[in-house]
């Protein structure tokens, strides 16, 4: 094999080993980085609350804090009390036409 020959196949060893290593990395960043939201969080007197790292394209009830492996994953806040609509109180709904009606019943 010529130099320039093996200087390519060890560039493409090196490559793929940092690439193979990628993966590994990314976890941890993800990680690291929902650690340091959670502390943020707590630190501000917060204390029930969950964070969730999911596939960016994942639909979840809840408040997106923050993304990692390269914008593939989100973090997403969810308050453990989040206050729920009094018992009685009407629903407000906006429909697909614009209106915005009470109790959540939209013309089909």
């Amino acid at each position: 094999m010529n130099p320039p020959a093996r200087r390519r196949l060890a560039r493409a060893v090196a490559c793929a080993a940092l690439a193979a290593g990628g993966a590994a990395h990314a976890a941890d960043n993800c990680e690291a980085i929902r650690a340091q939201i959670d502390a943020k969080i707590r630190a501000s007197g917060v204390a029930a609350f969950s964070l969730q790292v999911v596939d960016a394209p994942t639909r979840i009830a809840g408040k997106v804090v923050g993304s990692c492996d390269l914008g593939t994953k989100k973090i997403v806040y969810t308050p453990k009390d989040a206050p729920a609509a009094p018992p009685g109180e009407a629903l407000l709904t906006e429909c697909r036409d614009g209106s915005v009606r009470v109790g959540g019943d939209c013309p089909k």
